[in-house]
């Protein structure tokens, strides 16, 4: 029977597995190899400090009541979009309030995990890890892996030629960015334009004597803001959207989809998307347009080769350049893994969920975090620990491997699929939240709850899916939950509450369902966004 568990890793999947874990009765023992929680959202100032780091300027792309731990909503007065000094003091309040600092062992390297010699039958786990004191092995009987998928840089210099051997500028990874300090007056391209691409290439505008960015594919460019002026999530992640998504068909969709993309702006004049593109990307950023516009971002093709002092483009043209920012993602990898557990899946979708892998015969390893949602990663992850403690404990089972091993070829197929921008694992928030729910026995449920609180039940299927409607019901279960999902606006707003003009915020600040209705319907289009 499980009892003791490993979790690595003190971030944000880290801190909601060590609260699953006490929730369900075991014995949690976190290893970070940080002095502190927070993982990657912990800023430190330069980029040898030994982890993953956001940048200086980063701000979340999910609002705060779409991204805040179920039972612990973001206090009332913090902004919709938390930088990340915010979201860290929300850890804080969070690892505080339940008790979890004690439970997790700072400055500690986990340096290897591997199946004790009765794994088959006991399930166990031999974990050594690393202090400035020397190693210590213990014996736990199950194991959460916590470290995300933010791991590893992905340079691709090999796809460049002459960046290693003409080149004589800087090149750097954005892992190495931190701000504009040193790139004050000179020519930057950006290769790349994910999230982080769009944010780099926006900042630098300001301080560079100009910005190129380097784009592969189309890419969609959308505001955080939705057209009423409420968080975007919060309008487009609703079930009755998820609803017509299902009903509607995929053709008639994406045609929707792609016009609402294209009302803000024409992507196709911008040189960012064309509606004829079969594969695109989308990203979040208010300011890319206008600085294309000004013309201090100028968007370029595919990179040909450099020279001492130039990149060549495919198209021929050469800009002279002085800095170069990869701008090209991150890879995953587990080296404290034994190569047989390690071998056993290559990504994410290669897991059962995305967390157990299949093979195993016994199932007390866990991958938390390592997924890509359309909606809040942290909202998945703390759905994900949930449902693995849930197992842990005996709560709940997996289904046979042949089962799991089924699921996951049928998954894989969905994706391939799906919309363009759910490859690479980007699966639809509100189903792949259900599912887990749903294993975990907390989905909410619709027609038992029109009966019982109709109130309830229109907030909840007309208005945002928040994180609470997972704490109405089953184990688990929090009393505030249905306060919570009924005064989502009031806190939406508050922050706002600086200047009160007289019709600013007029009408009720409740979460009157007749409101959620007038908002989705007057918000059909962006539904496609999810």
């Amino acid at each position: 029977m499980v009892r003791r568990v490993a979790i690595i890793g003190a971030g944000a999947s880290g801190l909601a597995s060590i609260k699953c874990c006490l929730d369900d009765g075991l014995e949690p023992t976190c290893f970070e190899q940080s002095e502190d929680i927070g993982g990657l959202w912990r800023y430190a100032d330069t980029a040898d400090c030994g982890r993953i780091s956001v940048y200086r300027s980063v701000i979340t792309n999910t609002s705060k009541e779409m991204s805040c731990f179920s039972d612990f909503p973001c206090p009332d007065n913090f902004p919709n979009f938390l930088p990340h000094h915010q979201l860290l003091e929300y850890f804080r309040m969070y690892a505080q309030h339940f008790g979890l600092l004690q439970h997790i062992h700072f400055q500690t390297t986990v340096h290897s995990v591997k199946k004790r010699p009765d794994f088959s039958t006991s399930g166990q786990w031999e974990v050594v890890t690393e202090t400035k004191t020397g190693r210590e092995s213990h014996v736990f009987d199950a194991v959460m892996v916590c470290t995300g998928r933010y791991q590893e840089p992905l340079l691709p210099l090999a796809s460049f030629p002459g960046i290693e051997t003409r080149f004589r500028g800087r090149y750097l990874h954005s892992r190495e960015y931190r701000d504009t300090e040193g790139f004050q007056g000179k020519r930057v391209l950006v290769v790349g334009l994910g999230n982080t691409g769009g944010d780099i290439s926006v900042e630098l505008s300001r301080v560079a004597a100009k910005v190129f960015v380097s784009v592969r594919s189309s890419t969609w460019v959308l505001s955080r803001i939705s057209s009423h002026g409420f968080p975007l999530d919060v309008v487009t992640r609703t079930r009755l959207m998820h609803f017509l998504e299902w009903l509607l068909p995929s053709a008639f969709m994406k045609r929707i989809r792609l016009a609402k993309f294209n009302s803000r702006f024409n992507h196709t004049n911008y040189g960012l998307a064309s509606l004829q593109s079969p594969k695109f990307n989308v990203i979040i950023n208010e300011e890319l347009p206008f600085c294309i516009l000004s013309g201090t971002v100028v968007l370029k093709p595919t990179v040909k080769e450099f020279t001492e002092s130039s990149a060549v483009f495919e198209d021929g043209t050469t800009e002279n350049i002085d800095v170069v920012v990869f701008t090209t993602g991150y890879g995953f990898s587990f080296p404290f893994l034994e190569d047989s557990v390690r071998s056993l899946f290559q990504q994410s979708s290669s897991l059962y969920k995305c967390i157990f892998p299949p093979q195993l015969e016994k199932p007390t390893l866990a991958i938390i975090g390592l997924i890509q949602l359309t909606g809040s990663v942290m909202v998945g992850a703390e759905m994900q620990a949930r449902w693995v403690t849930s197992v842990f404990a005996g709560f709940n089972k997996l289904p046979p491997i042949s089962r799991m091993m089924a699921d996951i070829s049928k998954k894989k197929q969905q994706l391939a699929k799906g919309p363009p921008e759910q490859v690479n694992m980007r699966m639809n928030f509100v189903s792949y939240m259900d599912d887990l729910a749903s294993c975990t026995g907390v989905k909410p449920n619709m027609l038992w709850m029109l009966l019982t609180d109709p109130r309830l039940a229109l907030a909840v299927f007309f208005g945002p899916c928040l994180p609470y409607q997972y704490r109405l019901r089953g184990r688990g279960r929090w009393s505030g939950a249905r306060g919570a999902i009924l005064t989502q606006r009031q806190r939406v707003l508050e922050p706002l509450r600086t200047r009160i003009l007289e019709d600013s915020l007029g009408g009720s600040t409740g979460s009157s369902w007749l409101g959620f209705l007038a908002l989705s319907l007057l918000l059909l289009p962006p539904f496609l966004l999810s």
